[in-house]
């Protein structure tokens, strides 16, 4: 049967394309989800995991979350049973109320992320949680946290990017710490071959990226400052540092040069593992002419991430790489830069006291002490598979006396603790905006199939609780179709049926520069290289040429990135993704291989003191000699005793803003 209607939508999971998706819709309401042909990023191409996922079990009710449930065994079972919403509501709004009036509401914790990048679904439950005044775990923290913060110190934001097309006018390239392939195929299959720029990537890890550059640099894990100061001790050398720029928008740069002059590539070369040769190349591409910084979100997940991304950051300031064209850094590109009001969305105004916020990395802490927290609502995230300590983690969600309500698509490791579920609806369920954190432009998701069974989307679910709790603020019951059209004007379209006409819209019609008037969001409205506020909040008032020590014999410094047949915990819930990325594998080099007597297939005792796996051993040159690699985010219930990788982080912070430092987790390797 051919379809009857075509639907474009935008794929609002968390990635840097947002691809446009083409829902084919029959008679009898079947769908096929393909690719959006006249969308300018993905061009009719699904990502293969999108594709099985979308056509699998987000539209197969025998997967989906279909009825609110409550529990009726032990916590960690998934033992539940079926109850109508309204006993659900009323049930969770009573608890809620009770825990609120007896031990104040900052003991009711919410803790969420980038289930869904969709403007509504991601931000309209804030507004409940604003008025009902819940303690908030910091979403940035298990992320990109320290990033910001590190950019907000030189730059004054870290949510103002690059526009991507300003690559036809780039010279060079410069990607550091961030896989295309894995997290923005459609950018690596596109935007980096199609212009006549020279490609850098500096990456430990060899992906297909890297593979695919002008020129690799793959320095050891945390020595990424040390890298950074190296070039900028080249450009300064060769005369490709922009004095007058820096002179003009800059401060701090008379303190900062003569760190940068006695950082030389011979004296880089052992520390980072990246030959000095290697290095020069670098500086002489990246010096040529305007250039584009693109700093991925896993280089600053280290010990040092702030001061490696404060360094990484510096060398678009000194070559004067703003206010012009193919010139720029790129980490995120917010809201803001379409126009975007995020506290319109959250209205952080209904809430009558400052907000009580925590960090991932201190989650555990603050679960296990009932005076701390009393309850927990988990929405648009999967704790359970994503955060560090985990097993200590599982057994603190297990306490009686933690009210735990859960909304998601699909019972995942998280809900499986949960007291209540409440079903969540797929994006291809309900009307949204999709804001790119990419590209500047803005996406429709448009509604093409009925919620399944019983499932809301998550701003519904909130206007509920809203109203069994007898909140009376006007904002807790906005509608979707007016805040679409606000959200839609306030970009400059006419409202939201010319955004869903559309499909993808570009804002402006020529590349918009990085930072076109030079007035920076910093307290002196220019480029601090050196920071203040930095040094008044503990940190050097300059970036510092810093690595993290190296290992001690018999350790391995271990990676975990993004697998490509995943997005971060979304889609382990599709058997055929399941059975595309097999079982959990850890990547040595050859020669480390060698030295451990293991060999492709074998069974290695991977451990440290937080926790043990046993992990199939894989091998590659894609590492260096004392890295290894283990891929994130497959759930813990599919897997041999119940844990993922995340069982070996121990919840280390960053140097900045109390964020994940995932990437300098060390652990030993033996057979099991």
């Amino acid at each position: 049967m051919p379809p009857t209607q075509i639907i474009r939508t935008t794929c609002p999971r968390d990635c840097y394309d947002a691809c446009g998706i083409a829902v084919a819709k029959r008679a009898d309401g079947k769908i096929k989800v393909l690719g959006d042909p006249d969308h300018p990023v993905s061009r009719g191409a699904l990502c293969g995991k999108c594709a099985i996922a979308y056509n699998g079990a987000w539209i197969d009710p025998n997967i989906r979350l279909t009825r609110p449930l409550k529990r009726v065994g032990p916590k960690g079972e998934a033992r539940f049973g079926p109850v109508t919403w309204e006993y659900a509501i009323a049930e969770i709004a009573a608890r809620l109320k009770g825990f609120a009036d007896t031990h104040g509401a900052e003991s009711i914790w919410h803790t969420h992320y980038t289930g869904t990048c969709s403007l509504i679904a991601g931000g309209f439950p804030q507004r409940f949680l604003n008025r009902l005044g819940a303690s908030e775990v910091d979403p940035d923290s298990i992320c990109n946290a320290a990033g910001h913060a590190a950019l907000g110190y030189m730059y004054g934001t870290g949510s103002e990017g690059f526009d991507p097309r300003m690559a036809q006018q780039a010279t060079t390239i410069l990607i550091w710490g961030a896989n295309p392939h894995a997290s923005a195929p459609h950018q690596h299959k596109h935007w980096i071959r199609e212009t006549d720029a020279k490609l850098i990537v500096v990456d430990p890890v060899k992906h297909s990226t890297a593979a695919a550059a002008h020129l690799h640099l793959q320095p050891f894990p945390g020595s990424d400052a040390a890298l950074a100061f190296a070039i900028a001790h080249v450009l300064r050398r060769d005369g490709k540092i922009d004095r007058a720029f820096v002179a003009a928008n800059a401060i701090g740069w008379d303190e900062l040069e003569p760190e940068i002059a006695r950082c030389s590539p011979e004296w880089a070369a052992p520390i980072t593992g990246v030959p000095a040769q290697q290095i020069e190349e670098a500086a002489r591409l990246f010096g040529a002419g305007p250039a584009l910084l693109w700093m991925g979100q896993g280089l600053q997940r280290q010990p040092k991430g702030g001061n490696v991304f404060r360094a990484v950051a510096m060398l678009s300031a000194l070559k004067g790489d703003f206010a012009k064209p193919g010139a720029g850094f790129l980490f995120l590109n917010g809201g803001a830069r379409r126009g975007l009001d995020g506290d319109y969305i959250e209205a952080p105004h209904l809430r009558a006291k400052p907000k009580r916020v925590g960090s991932h990395m201190d989650l555990v802490d603050i679960l296990r002490k009932p005076e701390a927290a009393r309850a927990l609502i988990t929405w648009n995230v999967n704790i359970a598979a994503s955060n560090p300590r985990q097993a200590d983690l599982h057994q603190a969600m297990k306490r009686d006396d933690l009210f735990h309500v859960a909304v998601d698509c699909f019972a995942t490791d998280t809900t499986d603790f949960a007291d209540f579920i409440l079903p969540a609806a797929g994006f291809l369920e309900f009307d949204d905006i999709v804001s790119p954190y990419f590209h500047i432009g803005l996406s429709v998701q448009a509604k093409a199939i009925e919620p399944i069974g019983e499932s809301l989307p998550n701003q519904e679910i909130f206007r509920r609780l809203a109203r069994a709790m007898s909140f009376n603020e006007p904002e807790l019951y906005e509608d979707d179709a007016s805040i679409l059209d606000t959200l839609a004007r306030q970009t400059g379209l006419s409202g939201f049926a010319e955004l869903k006409e559309k499909a993808t819209v570009t804002l402006s019609p020529e590349p918009v520069p990085t930072f076109a008037d030079l007035k920076f969001p910093t307290p002196s409205g220019k480029i601090e290289l050196k920071s203040a506020r930095a040094a008044a909040d503990g940190h050097p008032a300059l970036p510092q040429p810093w690595a993290d020590p190296r290992p001690e014999t018999g350790r391995f410094r271990m990676l975990s990135p993004a697998s490509p047949w995943l997005m971060n915990s979304s889609y382990h819930e599709d058997a055929k993704i399941a059975e595309k990325i097999g079982p959990e594998t850890i990547l040595l080099h050859p020669a480390d291989a060698e030295r451990l007597s293991l060999k492709v297939g074998d069974n290695a005792a991977v451990a440290n003191q937080t926790g043990r796996l046993v992990m199939r051993i894989d091998i590659g040159e894609i590492v260096p000699r004392g890295v290894a690699l283990a891929h994130k985010s497959r759930w813990p219930k599919l897997l041999a005793g119940h844990l993922n990788v995340n069982a070996l982080n121990p919840g280390e912070k960053t140097d900045m803003a109390e964020s994940s430092a995932v990437h300098g987790v060390e652990v030993t390797i033996a057979p099991a």
